[in-house]
């Protein structure tokens, strides 16, 4: 390749399943706003890799970030390669799952109106439909992860 042509590399994004013992087979989204991509799709709490951060410390820090919900029993869940290349969007997602703490606190608030509409707790099995996903969220929705089983699960078992 020459010197001269440059290109752009994919991000590296962590996304968390955050649930809760209220909620069963539930998981926290929020409707992204603004210009970023995927502005108006529901998406779940996340973020970039900061360097040096693990996934397990990036999923608590931008959870608490978003949703002010510190998390516990936080572990690797899943990755998916996100591209849409109309909106030059590519990104290595890595998605953790965690439980929120509830002796700190049970309900989410919105810390970052200006990204987010706000958060609700949404049934894995009347979720929206894909094309109203943000793209990692889509991505994982469509290879048939499920999170409510053991780490690694997906809907046929595999």
């Amino acid at each position: 390749m020459s010197a001269s042509i440059r290109r752009e590399r994919p991000g590296v994004g962590v996304g968390v399943f955050v649930t809760s013992p209220d909620y069963p087979h539930c998981v926290l989204v929020g409707v992204r706003k603004g210009p970023s991509p995927g502005s108006e799709l529901y998406a779940l709490p996340g973020g970039h890799l900061e360097f040096g951060e693990s996934w397990e410390e990036c999923g608590k820090r931008e959870t608490l970030e978003e949703t002010g919900l510190q998390l516990k029993n936080v572990h690797y869940a899943t990755v998916v390669n996100g591209v849409v290349k109309e909106d030059n969007y590519h990104y290595v997602t890595l998605f953790v799952k965690g439980e929120i703490d509830t002796a700190v606190r049970k309900e989410p608030i919105n810390r970052e109106p200006d990204k987010c509409e706000g958060w609700i707790w949404c049934n894995w099995n009347e979720f929206p439909p894909v094309e109203k996903l943000f793209c990692p969220l889509r991505v994982v929705r469509e290879q048939g992860y499920y999170p409510f089983t053991s780490p690694h699960s997906f809907k046929n078992g595999s």
